[in-house]
């Protein structure tokens, strides 16, 4: 049987790990119980979540025990790494609200039942009852603060300032490891690649606390070919919940990623054999749309079901083939083609529909809108109307 750490390599997971020999017989000889952290900062997970995500899914498959840990106690203080500004600390009763949220969500990809079952804890029930010196003796005292200062989350900070705040986080969550492992014998902390100084200090914490193995590994960040971070759009982010970014826009998000990007996400985002990966992503001319088309209707099977997927694709299709009877619909009143790209999201602000509208990119039918005050009318809303934003995008209009 292949170690799962075989698996995580072969798809492009994998970004650092410590003692990595250790951890590779640990993971292949028993179940192991492992955790990834998440900040409950808002009521919904989103695309830059799916790559941790998978990873607890895929390790779990493999047998191995997933602790979430909800970071109820460290979103009051934020985490700096990977910003230049400091987050805005959250409120008791929104942390818990988000946690709520979050736990539906993440039953898409793992089983809360069984032997194996994934649990969920949050770091504000051991975390906001501490004696802060206590900790300072019990935890700080194994902390250098000359090492801390060289890790990359701190130094992007330096600039700007970073308050001790800030500064008391990567503490805090070495202790996190501590606590789960005394709890639950957490063996194995996972996150994401910017996550690396503070995963690597909570098991160097245990090692020299304890004496028992404590083991790190990181993964890749889902990333586009040039670098920059995926699922971001000029609409805003891409959520998990449809009440923030519909099933429609989810598919076509995925659909419409660049060719470069095709392979990585199809290995990171679905389960599918690496064969099979490999001959649909073989081609570089216009074949590779039906790697995009496997891809976005994998992902949204994924997270919004294969009913809705099955909609989805049968929406897109018809768009596209220029039959209206199961196009994509939105209800509006009559009113500005601005006010209207807006409300059906296809334009996250008035000023980008003007843009847009003057860029040539809008139509209705096939009729290119050329005035930014052109309005959409009670008669045409009674007939076949459908508004364009550029090729790809399309909208069936109803009064």
């Amino acid at each position: 049987m292949e170690n799962i750490l075989d698996t995580l390599r072969a798809r492009g997971f994998v970004k650092q790990t410590v003692y990595e020999e250790d951890l590779y017989k640990l993971l292949g000889s028993e179940s192991v119980p492992f955790y990834i952290g998440f900040d409950p900062t808002a009521d919904s997970l989103h695309v830059g979540h799916f790559v941790q995500l998978m990873v607890m899914s895929w390790l779990q498959k493999a047998g191995h025990k997933p602790i979430i840990l909800i970071g109820g106690g460290t979103a009051m203080v934020g985490d700096p790494s990977g910003r230049t500004d400091m987050r805005a600390m959250m409120t008791k009763e929104t942390i818990d609200h988000n946690v709520e949220c979050f736990k539906v969500q993440m039953s898409k990809f793992l089983d809360f039942t069984g032997e194996n079952a994934a649990i969920i804890v949050n770091n504000a029930d051991w975390l906001l009852d501490l004696n802060y010196v206590d900790f300072l003796r019990d935890i700080g005292a194994y902390f250098s603060v000359n090492r801390m200062l060289t890790a990359e989350c701190f130094k992007s900070r330096m600039e700007k300032g970073l308050s001790f705040l800030e500064f008391n986080y990567m503490l805090m969550q070495g202790y996190d490891f501590l606590v789960l492992h005394d709890k639950y014998g957490v063996k194995l902390q996972c996150g994401g690649d910017d996550q690396w100084s503070n995963i690597l200090a909570g098991a160097d914490l245990i090692r020299r606390k304890s004496g028992d193995p404590a083991y790190a590994m990181t993964f890749e960040l889902l990333t586009t070919s040039e670098g920059k971070k995926m699922g971001k759009t000029a609409k805003g982010a891409i959520w998990i919940d449809k009440d923030k970014t519909t099933p429609y826009d989810f598919y076509q998000y995925w659909r419409n990623v660049d060719d470069a990007d095709v392979e990585k996400c199809l290995r990171l985002l679905t389960f599918m054999p690496m064969e099979q990966i490999r001959e649909l992503t073989k081609y570089q001319d216009e074949r590779i749309n039906e790697a995009k088309r496997v891809l976005a209707y994998e992902v949204t099977s994924m997270i919004h079901g294969k009913d809705e997927a099955d909609k989805v694709e049968a929406q897109v299709k018809a768009a596209f083939s220029g039959d209206t009877s199961n196009m994509a619909t939105a209800t509006v009143k009559p009113g500005r083609v601005v006010d209207i790209l807006v409300e059906v999201k296809f334009a996250p602000s008035k000023g980008e529909a003007r843009r847009l509208i003057e860029g040539g990119g809008v139509r209705i039918g096939d009729d290119k809108v050329t005035d930014v005050n052109a309005e959409i009318t009670e008669d045409m809303l009674k007939g076949e109307c459908v508004l364009y934003k550029g090729k790809k995008n399309r909208i069936k209009l109803v009064l």
